[in-house]
């Protein structure tokens, strides 16, 4: 079973409140989850974020992996660190075809043979 942790969203249209939950990656985003770990209120100025760093840190040791968001809120919170960036490989083309073998290719096509 993969642990994820992520928000699930709470509150009437146009006015969210989240909760950081440890749940099943299988389950649905507001469905059955396994612990409630935090809240976060994004409209309250500046936002409001409370979290139980014992239980995420538990979690985070036996292998929970947290979503985007949910990363971002814990670096802003200092429980984890900052990814590194890590700028992405450049694609690799194929290498061309050389002259010759284009030749030798067209060569071999099947031609019908005069008798």
């Amino acid at each position: 079973m993969a642990v994820k942790i992520r928000l699930a969203r709470y509150g009437d249209k146009k006015s969210p409140f989240y909760r950081m939950v440890a749940a099943d990656s299988r389950c649905a985003r507001n469905g059955k989850f396994i612990e409630i770990l935090g809240t976060y209120d994004p409209l309250r100025k500046p936002f409001e974020l409370k979290l139980d760093k014992e239980r995420i840190a538990y979690w985070l040791s036996v292998g929970a992996t947290p979503t985007e968001t949910a990363r971002e809120l814990l670096v802003k919170d200092g429980i984890m660190q900052a990814k590194p960036y890590v700028a992405p490989r450049p694609k690799q083309m194929p290498p061309a075809p050389k002259p010759a073998e284009e030749a030798a290719a067209t060569e071999t096509t099947d031609a019908p043979v005069a008798e």
